[in-house]
């Protein structure tokens, strides 16, 4: 079996790249889409993909009658792996919402989505890439769509399936756990790890884990985020959990960073894009968040900035909010 990685993101076509190697039995490159911190390139088997597949059908309802819309790039992975399922299901691909019937999104997109009022009425729409909150699963039901929702990672392919962020539970054929509160994960779907030898996946009796906090309970999994978040004043409160209550109450997007500071070490600041929830947010925070969640600095930002892959760009959010000061 040759043993060279194929870059199927570097190729003319992705797809057909990745078939071509499935084909040889080859390991495939992934490059990951994070906009900060040294270069990763997931390898993987190609099987480790199709053999979700099945799984991924069934919970979708994608079948060869299927017309499936992939608005973005095939160079970030989520959007390769659906194409990919798509052509393995027989489905068309859509060239627009109005020609599908499933559609795979990010968050930012399917929020656009909703503030056009456009059409999801029948519309299966898988998003991943960030957390997507029951209220917006209310907004997409309340237009017609279903609202599907996966917790993963580019090393870790799928690890929960949901309708949303707090209806998460362990993806068919993968357990995971919480560990010193942090995820852990054992599953046919798992990388082999990275192409850089400075990289290591980590992990220990078949259990691995990428860092994300969380916990399982009642066989829900409950992700907080990247270990880390914003330590202030000696407190360390979690981006996730600030974002979770603001985000309901905006009229808008709002997206939450931490900012260095002399003294608390980082502050909290908050962008949005509805001016009007600067004054609305800051009064609110006030009675919903504990003082160290409360954000000191705001930002008006006519759209949030965003990857080529189609995720908010918090490294540019950071930097707005530290120009704006």
């Amino acid at each position: 079996m040759p043993s060279s990685e194929v870059h199927v993101l570097a190729a003319a076509d992705p797809v057909a790249a990745f078939v071509e190697a499935d084909r040889q039995g080859r390991l495939v490159a992934l490059p990951t889409s994070g906009t900060s911190g040294r270069p990763r390139t997931v390898v993987r088997t190609t099987a480790s993909w199709t053999d979700s597949f099945a799984a991924v059908a069934e919970l979708t309802g994608t079948t060869a009658a299927s017309r499936v819309w992939v608005p973005g790039p095939v160079t970030a992975t989520m959007n390769l792996f659906a194409t990919v399922h798509a052509r393995w299901a027989g489905a068309r691909l859509a060239r627009n919402l109005a020609e599908a019937t499933h559609a795979h999104l990010t968050p930012t997109s399917l929020r656009r989505l909703l503030a056009d009022g456009a059409d999801l009425d029948g519309r299966s729409l898988v998003v991943a890439g960030d957390r997507v909150d029951e209220a917006t699963a209310v907004a997409v039901a309340a237009a017609g769509g279903r609202l599907h929702h996966y917790y993963g990672a580019a090393e870790l392919s799928f690890v929960a399936w949901g309708e949303h962020a707090g209806d998460l539970r362990a993806f068919p054929g993968v357990d995971v756990e919480a560990r010193d509160g942090e995820l852990r994960v054992r599953s046919p779907y798992v990388s082999a790890g990275y192409l850089e030898p400075s990289h290591q996946l980590r992990g220990e009796g078949g259990w691995v884990t990428v860092g994300d906090r969380g916990e399982v309970v009642d066989g829900r999994v409950i992700v907080h985020g990247r270990a880390g978040g914003i330590t202030t004043a000696g407190a360390t409160v979690r981006v996730a959990d600030i974002e979770g209550v603001l985000r309901p109450l905006a009229r808008g997007d709002v997206v939450v960073v931490g900012l260095p500071h002399p003294d608390l070490g980082q502050v909290v600041a908050a962008a949005v894009t509805d001016a009007g929830d600067v004054q609305r947010l800051t009064s609110l925070a006030r009675e919903q968040l504990a003082p160290a969640q409360r954000p000191r600095r705001w930002l008006h930002l006519p759209a949030l900035p965003r990857t080529r892959h189609d995720k908010v760009d918090r490294d540019a959010v950071r930097e707005a909010l530290a120009a704006a000061r």
